[in-house]
């Protein structure tokens, strides 16, 4: 999560991390904490229609991702399992972005199909990571595609936040379209890295079969 600005942050929160080690505070904590305070924002707030209030909330969390990453490095506890458990919880923090936007279009954003596009991002957007983790977890690789999680996360968030200020500053309720809008393109861009996934996957599957096989024909 927030990839791209991973060093500056990281160096800003420097302080953060080394009063929490020297609490004795573990990595792994921080982690738990960032995503019950991440899926608490989405949940709590956003089916209220308080999406300004959930954004806030829940990107104070998400740099818990970057904290104990940190703590982990500097305290020499980078482990598998810690790697295991963000990762597992980053998808549950995901999920519950997602389906706290559509329990709003189910609620007072009142439009069903909306609920249903929200839905949607939240299912590709699991299926591009267990894409690959899959191919991965037999040897391969699939870490392409035009919709990132670090992306996806950032443009929900920037827009959902940022369309409930304008609507809450006087400006009507056209600014909310961005939200719409935002999970359409989303919608398009996950469905497009889950078919670059494949793609790539069986480009590299067909090239093994190969090897293995030098009277196979090319694909």
């Amino acid at each position: 999560m927030l990839e791209r600005f991973r060093a500056f942050w990281t160096k800003v929160f420097t302080p953060v991390v080394d009063l929490l080690l020297r609490w004795g505070v573990s990595p792994d904590a921080v982690t738990m904490v960032g995503t019950t305070g991440v899926v608490a924002g989405a949940v709590v707030f956003f089916p209220q229609g308080w999406l300004l209030a959930g954004v806030l909330v829940i990107t104070a969390f998400v740099f818990s991702d970057l904290i104990d990453g940190a703590m982990a490095r500097k305290s020499g506890r980078v482990s598998v399992f810690g790697n295991f458990l963000d990762s597992t919880l980053d998808r549950i923090g995901d999920a519950a972005v997602f389906g706290g936007l559509a329990m709003y279009y189910v609620g007072p954003g009142d439009n069903d199909l909306l609920a249903a596009l929200a839905i949607y991002c939240l299912t590709m957007g699991s299926v591009t990571s267990y894409a690959r983790a899959k191919a991965e977890s037999l040897g391969m690789q699939a870490k392409v595609g035009i919709a990132e999680r670090s992306d996806r996360l950032v443009a929900i968030l920037a827009m959902t936040g940022l369309a409930d200020l304008l609507r809450i500053l006087g400006l009507g309720d056209w600014p909310m379209l961005f939200i719409p809008i935002t999970l359409s393109a989303l919608a398009v861009a996950s469905s497009i890295t889950v078919v670059q996934r494949v793609l790539v996957v069986r480009q590299q599957a067909l090239a093994a079969e190969r090897g293995a096989d030098p009277a196979a024909p090319p694909a």
